[in-house]
């Protein structure tokens, strides 16, 4: 039986993955209430690392029909849209530092019937993404430097975070904020205090315990802050 759904997105990072066992563990955290799968793709070039590309997407889509959430780390996203929106991407996310017209990147995106994220990296002033929150799904805000998995949060980043969340609420954007790199259990309630509405979790979800127990922590932290809330 599945659990129920979660208020806040849960967006386990398939960095984190054994490989060997993916579909298997996609089912698993599916079946526990995680709503998105997230899916850095990495170039070598916007950052070092080299990660997945089309053909392991388009392997593990027919899995799950879970929200896949990809994130382009590459350079000049606009080439790539067309074939990640036919391979099965359900969001695309790219970088405002990673294109000359973040404009024509998000057109691109929703002509194509898929939903539009924008990220910034952790040195560009959050004021350089606000003019783009309007025509965004969601804004992805890296709480490390984008391109390697396990690394620990920048503190700083609750204060962007907050700028961010105060922006969207001023304005009435309702976007989903999502943070990335370094959230456990024992930074998630603080940083969705700050202001995120989704978490994205590599190591804290696949790694040590199991995936079941992994993301029961996440869900008891969401119900508690919640709690709070109301």
């Amino acid at each position: 039986m599945e659990e129920a759904a979660l208020k806040y997105i849960l967006a386990p990072s398939l960095l984190a993955a054994d490989f060997s066992q993916l579909g298997k563990q996609i089912l698993q955290t599916k079946k526990h209430g995680a709503q998105y799968i997230h899916i850095d793709v990495m170039d070598g070039i916007f950052v070092p690392s080299i990660s997945f590309g089309m053909p392991v997407i388009e392997s593990i889509r027919p899995v799950t029909d879970q929200f896949f959430d990809v994130h382009l780390m590459i350079v000049d996203p606009e080439r790539y849209i067309d074939e990640f929106a036919k391979i099965g991407a359900d969001g695309i996310t790219f970088h405002l530092e990673s294109t000359k017209d973040p404009k024509h990147v998000i057109d691109l995106i929703h002509a194509k019937g898929k939903k539009a994220g924008i990220s910034i990296k952790p040195g560009t002033p959050v004021e350089e993404v606000y003019p783009y929150l309007p025509l965004v799904d969601l804004v992805l805000v890296m709480s490390v430097e984008p391109g390697f998995g396990g690394q620990e949060f920048m503190k700083d980043a609750f204060s962007r975070i907050k700028k961010i969340r105060s922006y969207m609420t001023s304005h009435n954007i309702d976007a989903v904020l999502e943070v990335d790199g370094g959230i456990g259990k024992k930074n998630v309630k603080d940083v969705i205090k700050a202001g995120a509405t989704a978490i994205v979790a590599g190591s804290a979800v696949f790694k040590k315990r199991s995936i079941r127990s992994n993301i029961l922590k996440f869900r008891k932290a969401f119900e508690e802050v919640d709690l709070k809330k109301k």
